[in-house]
């Protein structure tokens, strides 16, 4: 076998190697270029998205920044800002009341400083750094030493802010006291188109002769005394409020001609309500109206009310105010020994040829045919009512002193409250139970106010004792003066709805969603009214 040449074979497989080699360097070296430069701009990517981020998040922590949780963390310096500022104004107080003007102002403007810094702090949603709090919490620090020094230590500090603390709580005690009497002078006010309306009606009828003469017609009529009627009893010197009680029972009435209302007023508003219910159509029902002052039989020898009315200490707590604050104003109201009030315990002397009666208030509102009343079996009781005591504080012990002896030993303290302002009286049993000579007594008894003190219906729940028969709830529903929140399906399926408390319809602070329930039975084609009204 022949063998090729040295120098053919060797030289040419050589180069190619080194070439190969060559070319390997290279592509390597250009890969690890490569490499770092492509890992060096993903990290960069990396690291920017990551830095917008924390800056985002940090700027959202700022942004979230809840102020009144600042204020109250222990650690925070708004806190010790604020905890600052409100000793320090009690520095600049004490310095005022030992005539240290100079002190007073210091304090005052490093307080403005503190608040400025709270309030700016607030602004922008941050908290407060070291750097800004640090010199006023400093200097604040040193003034309030500086008061230290001058002898305004700890025990002054409290002693002056006891002062001040009792005087505030007098102050509002006095307020309080002031807003319930501004309260009630409103609620018993009349607004001035009703004054109007008043006016120009006992105008007419002191004018007109023919209306004194057409009353005095009716005066002797038989059906004041038809017990085969339905006769209802309206105590009050409200013309307007009366007349919507008697458009609203006449209103939902089957028979109107059957109704009979019997109206006693006092003597100031008596000619106005007579000329009222003489001008105006009541679809054949029949109206009387007296005048209180015309019931000679109603004396100070008679009612223990108009003994109270006479004697020199009962005006002066009722009428002149009492200066013991103690005392709550409403329990002074002159309302409650107002005799229109009390009438309601006269009512078979009143009518004593009537077997029964609805007696009804003046802020009522009569929406369902009432005289199925007049039907209820009493079982021998002498009142009808609807019971209050859904609720633990209309029970017999909320109204009564049950530390009196007279009281606890004839009365249980958990005996269910009624209501007045709808009520069926069975008038042949009270006389039998002689229910009038028990309220004597217990007015008697209360003379000095010990048994109860606020209003009529303590004085009706010890006389009506045993002798009141629970009616359905829905004949009766109260607290449309009051409560805003009663449930619409009760208002109604109620046959009266009673606008007690001091919100009542004829005013202007009368709740908007009842008002209308009143106002739908207010005559507005009366002329005098309208023109009141516009006035």
């Amino acid at each position: 076998m022949r063998r090729r040449p040295a120098d053919y074979r060797r030289p040419v497989r050589r180069r190619f190697s080194h070439w190969i080699w060559a070319l390997l360097g290279l592509f390597s070296v250009a890969g690890l270029v490569l490499f770092v430069v492509q890992h060096n701009y993903h990290e960069d990517r990396v690291e920017q998205p990551t830095l917008e981020k924390n800056a985002r998040r940090e700027h959202i922590s700022h942004m979230g920044l809840n102020f009144t949780e600042e204020i109250l963390s222990a650690t925070s310096l708004a806190r010790q800002l604020s905890e600052q500022i409100t000793l320090a104004k009690a520095y600049v107080i004490i310095a005022k009341e030992h005539n240290n003007l100079q002190l007073a102002w210091e304090f005052s403007s490093k307080i403005r400083n503190c608040q400025l810094l709270l309030s700016k702090a607030a602004m922008r949603e941050e908290p407060i750094t070291f750097e800004e709090a640090e010199p006023i919490i400093k200097s604040l620090s040193a003034l309030i030493f500086k008061a230290q020094d001058a002898h305004y230590d700890v025990a002054t500090t409290i002693m002056t802010m006891k002062s001040h603390i009792q005087a505030l709580e007098e102050r509002t005690k006095a307020a309080t006291i002031q807003s319930t009497v501004f309260g009630q002078l409103t609620a018993e006010a009349l607004p001035k188109s009703l004054q109007c309306l008043n006016i120009k009606l006992t105008t007419d009828w002191l004018r007109k002769s023919s209306l004194q003469e057409l009353a005095e017609e009716k005066r002797n009529s038989p059906r004041l005394v038809d017990n085969n009627l339905y006769h209802f009893c309206i105590f009050s010197d409200n013309l307007l409020a009366v007349s919507v009680v008697v458009n609203s029972t006449i209103s939902n009435a089957d028979h109107p001609k059957q109704l009979v209302f019997h109206i006693v007023t006092n003597g100031i508003i008596y000619g106005a309500m007579q000329a009222w219910f003489l001008s105006n159509d009541f679809k054949g029902s029949t109206i009387e109206v007296q005048n209180i002052e015309e019931f000679t039989w109603l004396n100070a020898s008679y009612s223990p009310v108009m003994k109270q009315l006479l004697d020199a200490d009962s005006q002066k707590y009722y009428f002149k105010g009492s200066e013991d604050l103690e005392v709550e104003p409403k329990f002074r109201n002159p309302k409650y020994i107002y005799l229109l009030n009390h009438l309601r315990f006269y009512i078979p002397e009143i009518y004593p040829q009537l077997e029964k009666v609805v007696f009804l208030d003046d802020d009522v509102v009569v929406q369902k045919d009432l005289t199925s009343l007049f039907s209820l079996d009493l079982h021998g009781n002498v009142n009808g009512a609807v019971e209050t005591c859904l609720e633990a504080f209309h029970r017999y012990y909320k109204y009564l002193n049950f530390s009196n002896t007279i009281i606890n030993s004839k009365f249980d303290p958990q005996a269910c409250g009624w209501a007045f302002g709808m009520n069926v009286f069975d008038l042949i049993a009270w006389r039998k139970a002689n229910v009038t000579t028990r309220y004597h007594f217990w007015q008697e008894q209360n003379a000095d106010r010990t048994l109860w003190k606020l209003g009529i219906l303590p004085a009706g729940l010890l006389t009506f004792y045993g002798l009141t028969e629970p009616l359905d709830r829905r004949w009766h529903v109260l607290g449309l003066g009051y409560d805003l929140n009663i449930d619409n399906r009760l208002i109604e399926t109620a046959a009266v709805i009673h606008f007690n408390g001091n919100m009542k319809p004829w005013l202007k602070l009368a709740i908007g969603r009842y008002k209308p329930l009143w106002e739908r039975y207010v005559n507005q084609s009366q002329p005098y009214l309208q023109d009141c009204v516009t006035s």
